[in-house]
């Protein structure tokens, strides 16, 4: 940790930062494209003028195969987030390269295996598992900020 003043700029974890948070954003799109191919396919629009576009306003209606879409999207949303909030500020901190790809590489890999977990269907307790390995290094960058916030109150 630097003795004195938080300096991003000079933070060598940023670019680790930046290839894994990129990387979740292009995978949070990909989802809801997913989500879209999987509403075409399935003919379960939300919207009726979309509905309409595409056979009538009988296909206005939920599909169990777009809902599951969805809830990954919407965890995806409740994880990625404060990832990317807790990532940037751990920068601040002045991790050495090693520690800062110690917690991106896990969220990120967890991150990706939750998404095939729950999109695959694969048995449980893959999804947990993948859900508990990504948010180990949330707890550990949320715990050293505390710290090092409280340090320097």
């Amino acid at each position: 940790m630097p003795p004195s003043g938080l300096a991003l700029a000079d933070s060598r974890a940023l670019p680790a930062f930046l290839l894994c948070s990129t990387l979740l954003v292009i995978k949070m799109y990909v989802v809801a494209v997913i989500t879209g191919q999987v509403r075409l396919r399935k003919k379960a629009f939300a919207n009726p003028e979309d509905a309409l576009r595409h056979g009538g306003l009988q296909f206005c209606r939920s599909n169990p195969d777009v809902e599951r879409c969805l809830r990954a999207h919407r965890n995806d949303m409740e994880t990625i987030y404060p990832f990317l909030f807790l990532g940037l500020v751990y920068c601040f901190l002045g991790p050495s390269p090693a520690a800062a790809w110690g917690h991106f590489l896990p969220f990120l890999l967890g991150r990706l295996l939750h998404t095939v977990a729950y999109l695959g269907q694969l048995r449980a307790p893959v999804r947990s598992l993948a859900y508990t390995v990504a948010q180990l290094p949330c707890a550990s960058m949320a715990l050293q900020i505390l710290w090092e916030a409280a340090r320097h109150l």
